[in-house]
């Protein structure tokens, strides 16, 4: 069996054809460029974000490319309650009947301070964010994951959520759960549903967290968004199929 590197991959222009699939953090940087990337190839998007404003600019963007036209689905993740996060997968299920890709997308950077002078505020918005909102929205769509025929569960991870760094504080802490909770799920749905579920990890990419962690980097010595949506693509698509409680790496 051939071994595909998801870095390397090159993507029919098909390979999502039929396929529903929900991007959170679709508004910008490497959700926008996510949800473009699935729409040119064939799927019909989902826009999750906390901005209607920045999704109706993708909606445009993919209509205006040729695309399916996607749906707008605003959500607050700091702020949703799981019966929000319920409404919108009954009504996921009820618009598309099935969804076969979920990528959580969304995150926040948090301080950049040590575990010491880290403020409890800023330490729960991170963990609601980054961890416990990526919790509650899978278990909300998971009924309409299991209408599926191959479907795929895509978390965010980071290098700081493989090995600690100083300062990195609740960030890490949350791509070190993100790891853990796809493992379990993972391990959970591998025997029981056609749901396979991954983390990607999409390194130094030219967005404005990316900035925010780094102000003294060279952003044009990065890749943007778009360069690194090939992994994206193969563990969205059916190639990735099997390939279940992994953590791969985007660059």
């Amino acid at each position: 069996m051939t071994t595909i590197d998801p870095r390397q991959y090159i993507a029919p222009a098909g390979l999502l054809e039929n396929r529903v699939i929900l991007v959170t953090g679709a508004g910008a940087g490497i959700g926008r460029a996510a949800a473009s990337a699935f729409a040119g190839h064939g799927a019909s998007v989902i826009l999750c974000g906390r901005t209607t404003a920045k999704l109706e600019q993708v909606y445009d963007g993919i209509v205006a490319a040729g695309g399916a036209r996607p749906a707008i689905a605003p959500l607050c993740l700091e702020t949703a309650t799981e019966p929000d996060y319920r409404e919108l997968g009954e009504s996921v299920l009820a618009e598309f009947g099935r969804i076969d890709g979920l990528l959580h997308n969304a995150g926040l950077l948090g301080e950049r301070t040590s575990i010491a002078n880290y403020s409890a505020t800023s330490w729960n918005r991170v963990l609601q964010v980054n961890l416990t909102a990526g919790f509650l929205l899978t278990k909300a769509l998971l009924p309409a994951l299991r209408e599926s025929p191959s479907a795929s569960v895509l978390f965010t991870s980071s290098g700081v959520g493989r090995r600690g760094r100083a300062y990195w504080g609740a960030y890490a802490v949350s791509k070190f759960g993100v790891e853990g909770l796809s493992q379990v799920l993972a391990a959970e749905l591998e025997q029981t549903s056609n749901i396979r579920v991954n983390c990607i990890n999409p390194g130094a990419t030219r967005t404005a967290m990316r900035a925010a962690a780094y102000p003294a980097e060279d952003p044009l010595a990065l890749k943007t968004p778009a360069q690194i949506m090939p992994a994206y693509l193969y563990l969205m698509g059916p190639d990735s199929e099997g390939l279940t409680g992994a953590s791969v790496d985007a660059q």
